[in-house]
């Protein structure tokens, strides 16, 4: 069976770490992650989405990330089922997320100096241009011999 998500979208508020009583790092934080189609005339809707990260994963989120980051995750979906206060069975949609990513430029994530390892983000080059050349690009490769590969 699968339950791989992966999404991107922007922290609704600044994530707060806190600590279990085994002193595991963990925070929770909801995501705001727009879809991809609006029909015409229409705005396009946004989910928010909960999100949980625990251990180091918590500890990177909270320390380079704040409030309007946008933010990749990569996790599973789990279910717990709760009472709330009146007493009603309610069953909470959690994404537990496993990595998180750098989306967007330095200067939009607010965060100074560079982070390097797995999670940062490689600085953005201008794209490549490519011209059309010409048949004297090239030459042919006389023979019939076989190929050495």
């Amino acid at each position: 069976m699968i339950n791989n998500v992966v999404l991107m979208g922007r922290l609704v508020a600044t994530p707060e770490l806190r600590q279990t009583q085994n002193g595991i790092s963990v925070t929770s934080f909801s995501l705001a992650v727009e879809r991809s189609f609006a029909r015409q005339g229409e705005q396009r809707q946004t989910d928010f989405i909960n999100c949980v990260a625990w251990r180091n994963t918590a500890d990177f989120i909270s320390r380079y990330f704040q409030k309007g980051s946008m933010i990749a995750v990569t996790g599973s979906i789990q279910t717990r089922n709760y009472e709330d206060k009146n007493g009603n069975k309610r069953t909470a949609f959690e994404v537990i997320v496993d990595q998180a990513s750098f989306c967007g430029s330095k200067a939009e994530s607010g965060t100074s100096g560079g982070v390097s390892g797995g999670y940062g983000s490689a600085p953005v080059a201008p794209a490549p241009s490519f011209s059309t050349g010409g048949d004297g690009d090239f030459e042919e490769i006389p023979g019939d011999d076989d190929l050495p590969f």
